[in-house]
């Protein structure tokens, strides 16, 4: 018997949502399979919103993105920020679930397969210094490294800093969320060289307004970036 097999004597799979027995490791069974909302067929282009239609060819934008100026070019999310998508995110990015980084940076870069492109830099949402202490990661970064392995492009953790306390966007209007982010984020010197010139995939957790990609973006640009498209986990969308 191989030491794999063994293991898996030993710990046989579980859901890596509610701990059920599964037939493989970092699965989810087929009840929390059924409450997790994957985002598949038509999708708004630069947002990643699920849309009513069938897949395209040409581009297709939501409302939102139609109305307000996106700073950046493509977008995709992997699941909708509800049911068992928002357990997954909030065990990931507050409950200390650092497993649920490699099947959750699978899923993103399925989702991803439109927008990548050849020699693509991956960069995520910085923390501020402070919430890194305090949380010990950035749930950003273990999922934009993750994906830069799997996809065999370049990453840097570090090309964005947060040069200020945010505080939660939770309450906010869209107007004060954007308001908040205003010059919050920059390249550090010591990483515009590497920015410069490049196509960024941004990626981050969640994407409720897009005021964390759109101030991030801005900063990218900034530097000389040539392009960006965003990642997320997960996509807060209106009801109705």
């Amino acid at each position: 018997m191989g030491m794999q097999a063994a293991l898996q004597l030993l710990y046989p799979p579980q859901c890596i949502s509610c701990a059920a027995p599964v037939q493989s490791d970092f699965g989810l069974c087929a009840e929390c399979w059924r409450e997790t909302s994957f985002i598949l067929g038509l999708v708004c282009d630069q947002c990643g919103v699920p849309l009513p239609g069938q897949e395209s060819a040409e581009r297709v934008l939501c409302d939102d993105c139609m109305t307000i100026a996106r700073p950046w070019d493509r977008g995709r999310a992997a699941l909708m920020y509800r049911d068992n998508g928002r357990r997954l995110v909030l065990a990931l990015k507050h409950g200390d679930r650092m497993d649920l980084a490699r099947p959750a940076s699978a899923w993103m870069l399925k989702a991803a397969q439109p927008i990548l492109s050849p020699g693509m830099l991956v960069v995520p949402v910085p923390l501020h210094w402070m919430r890194l202490f305090r949380r010990r990661f950035n749930q950003a970064a273990l999922l934009s490294r993750a994906i830069a392995k799997a996809a065999g492009l370049e990453h840097c953790p570090d090309a964005l800093i947060r040069t200020r306390t945010t505080g939660s966007q939770e309450g906010k209007t869209r107007d004060a969320r954007f308001a908040n982010l205003v010059g919050a984020f920059r390249v550090p010197k010591a990483r515009e060289r590497r920015v410069a010139g490049r196509d960024i995939l941004l990626v981050d957790d969640v994407m409720t307004s897009g005021a964390t990609f759109a101030a991030s973006t801005e900063a990218l640009f900034a530097a000389g970036a040539r392009s960006v498209s965003v990642l997320g986990l997960a996509r807060v969308a209106k009801d109705g």
